[in-house]
């Protein structure tokens, strides 16, 4: 297998993936996840989902990762741009848009939830994440059902933050200010802007709301960052040495990575609007708190999403949570390729057409896949009931028996036959992958494959090689719309017209029949005759 090399921000430069552990692994990683303070929109999912196409990458090449994602509870501010983080508490704003949205009848009508309790509103969003990080396949979402550590919270963690303060006061790296407040010394560690390019000297005071003119003038640098602040009035607080207060939002990571995966990881990764100050603050507490010569060894990155050329804005109703797409009737496997097929270190320009282009693709895949299995059944006498049918959005397939990487484990493939398309295109999607995660090339690669008509080689093999494959790309289970995506008055108008549209034809009124079809597909449905009726799915238009 060839090595896996990606841009390190730290360095501006490739790097080759050389675990602290050894070549067995496993791998450390750390993402940092969502603030749970509303639904999480695709621009954020476009960066958990390349950290996992980099997980799954990384296991394809035989290393094993243990993936750590956070979900932050507490902490975090309406600017995070600031590093001491400015403006009000993001739980606090969830919580007056919970109220109106109630008022206005909105949103959640048939939920019970205390919109003046900071704990509920983060809970209530988080199980929303955990719902659409599972069905888009993030990985680390699906393992932290049975090991709910994998996802830690900040708010649990809150001792831990509390001993690292206490290291980095006692190695002179933190001071208590005259305000009350804990913050640490950036000009105690030489490194610190190494990972973004801030110099100290770039660094002005004044840009906090949370951090008066007051608490500015307490520092003893206009960098220095926050790590604890004392306020009896905040709406999350904990008692504390420095008084009743709340953390910094950068130590959560800190502490939450030492604690899972050590001192020392190998990979952190993040949204590029994370380099600063978030990851840059972090790099500083962990290293002066363990005293390590580094925190991550190489830092990963996602560019912003756009979506339709524009950035994204509810008042341009170009905005979009995963739900949203799910509700029209977007396949999960159709979102997570069209977010993630750009490449990570490029802007991703979100389109209706480039789902509607990633869901045909995904089709082809789809089918070539239950193509093979069909050829495995007639050859074996196994019945093989999808043997004859064509795969779309709203079908899905189902897997043969696969290890615990998720490949599956044939053992009568006929080892004399050809080698196949999609077992010549296998090393070179995987080389693709290895090279920056090069997902242009390595679809290209399976693309070629799938297009190739070949009826020589093993079938045993080449679903093999379509399944590794697809253990990265992660689609081909979730080719299925999410189960009543569409609201009861959308649905019982579908099925009313569906009725029309079937009493018109048994009257061989082909006019009203084509007018109640042609109703249907301006709703962005579409119909499937069968022997057993009428089926419907709804599909993405460009």
């Amino acid at each position: 297998m060839p090595a896996v090399h990606i841009h390190n921000t730290l360095t501006g430069e490739l790097a080759e993936l050389k675990p602290i552990a050894g070549a067995a692994g496993p791998v450390t990683f750390y993402t940092c996840g969502p603030t749970v303070y509303d639904d999480a929109h695709i621009g954020n999912f476009r960066s958990f989902l390349n950290a996992d196409i980099l997980r799954r990458t990384i296991e394809l090449t035989g290393t094993p990762v243990r993936h750590v994602m956070n979900i932050t509870d507490v902490g975090h501010m309406t600017d995070d741009t600031n590093a001491d983080g400015a403006g009000e508490d993001k739980m606090a704003v969830a919580g007056r848009r919970l109220l109106e949205a109630k008022k206005s009848g909105k949103i959640h009508v048939d939920v019970a939830i205390d919109a003046n309790d900071p704990m509920a509103i983060a809970n209530f969003y988080a199980n929303r994440f955990l719902e659409d990080a599972r069905l888009l396949g993030l990985k680390v979402a699906i393992e932290a059902q049975g090991d709910p550590s994998l996802m830690p919270r900040p708010t649990q963690w809150i001792k831990q933050m509390l001993d690292m303060i206490k290291q980095l006061i006692e190695r002179g790296h933190a001071y208590v200010a005259s305000d009350g407040a804990v913050y640490f010394n950036v000009k105690s560690f030489a490194d610190y802007g190494k990972l973004s390019g801030n110099t100290l000297e770039n660094l002005r005071e004044g840009e906090g709301g949370r951090i008066s003119a007051q608490h500015q003038a307490a520092k003893k640098n206009p960098g220095d960052f926050m790590l604890w602040k004392p306020d009896p009035h905040h709406v999350l607080k904990w008692d504390s040495p420095y008084g009743a207060g709340y953390p910094g939002w950068h130590l959560e990571c800190s502490a939450m990575a030492a604690g899972l995966l050590g001192a020392e990881i190998d990979i952190h990764s993040g949204g590029e609007d994370n380099i600063f100050p978030h990851h840059e603050c972090e790099i500083a507490q962990s290293r002066c708190a363990h005293n390590k010569p580094s925190f991550a060894r190489l830092w990963f990155h996602t560019r912003h999403l756009i979506v339709e050329g524009e950035k994204m804005s509810k008042s341009k109703g170009n905005f979009f949570t995963a739900r949203d797409l799910f509700a029209k009737g977007v396949t999960p496997a159709a979102l997570r390729l069209e977010i993630t097929r750009t490449h990570y270190r490029t802007n991703a320009n979100f389109t209706m057409q480039g789902l509607a282009d990633c869901q045909r693709m995904i089709d082809r895949w789809s089918r070539a896949a239950e193509v093979l299995r069909a050829k495995i059944a007639a050859a074996s006498g196994t019945p093989n009931s999808k043997s004859n049918s064509t795969l779309g959005a709203s079908q899905s397939i189902t897997a043969p028996e696969k290890n615990a990487s998720g490949i599956s484990t044939n053992t009568n493939a006929n080892h004399n036959a050809p080698t196949g398309p999609l077992e010549i295109a296998l090393p070179r999607f995987t080389q693709a992958l290895c090279e920056d995660l090069n997902m242009a090339r390595a679809i290209a690669a399976l693309n070629e494959a799938v297009a190739v008509e070949d009826n020589s080689s093993c079938a045993h093999r080449e679903l093999e090689a379509l399944l590794k494959m697809d253990s990265v790309l992660g689609v081909l289970e979730r080719n299925t719309q999410v189960a009543n995506s569409g609201d009861a008055d959308f649905e019982a108008k579908v099925n009313a017209l569906i009725e029309v549209r079937a009493a018109a034809r048994r009257n061989k009124d082909f006019a009203a029949s084509d007018r109640a079809r042609d109703e249907l597909v301006s709703l962005g449905v579409q119909i499937k005759d069968g022997a057993t009726g009428t089926t419907w799915t709804r599909t993405v238009r460009a």
